[in-house]
């Protein structure tokens, strides 16, 4: 298991600069990263999760003005991606309303997601009695 941690996603303020940084770090390698596993043959076997620590507004937080705003935290969504390892390709799971505040579709419990994570890794987790069919090939 490899865990990367990437600091500095809490843009209470700055987001318009900041997060096009944070995304510029990431953006690139990480899809140089997925398209390398597949391209080895590797994608099968390698569970890539995506995530960060708590859900974030799409609304403003602070003072709007175009140079300077920033977003605060969510503890009613979360997104994330995961990729390779067993996870269905290409779907998108669960939905919320257009404010990214209550859940409108398909909540996921986040004993739900860690089954799934530890099932797709070979783990079978007691805790929970199943992995979520609707990520995970057949």
């Amino acid at each position: 298991m490899v865990q990367i941690l990437h600091r500095g996603w809490d843009q209470h303020g700055s987001l318009p600069a900041d997060i096009k940084n944070q995304c510029m770090d990431v953006d690139q390698p990480t899809a140089a990263l997925v398209k390398d596993l597949k391209q080895r043959g590797m994608l099968d076997d390698t569970l890539v999760v995506f995530g960060g620590e708590f859900g974030r507004t799409v609304y403003c937080q602070g003072k709007l003005t175009r140079e300077n705003y920033g977003r605060d935290h969510h503890p009613r969504n979360f997104c994330m991606w995961m990729a390779g390892g067993g996870i269905q390709p290409g779907i998108t799971h669960g939905a919320t309303d257009d404010f990214s505040y209550n859940i409108t579709r398909d909540p996921v419990h986040l004993n739900e997601l860690n089954a799934t994570i530890l099932h797709c890794m070979g783990i079978d987790n007691p805790a929970s009695p199943f992995p979520s069919k609707a990520w995970i090939n057949a």
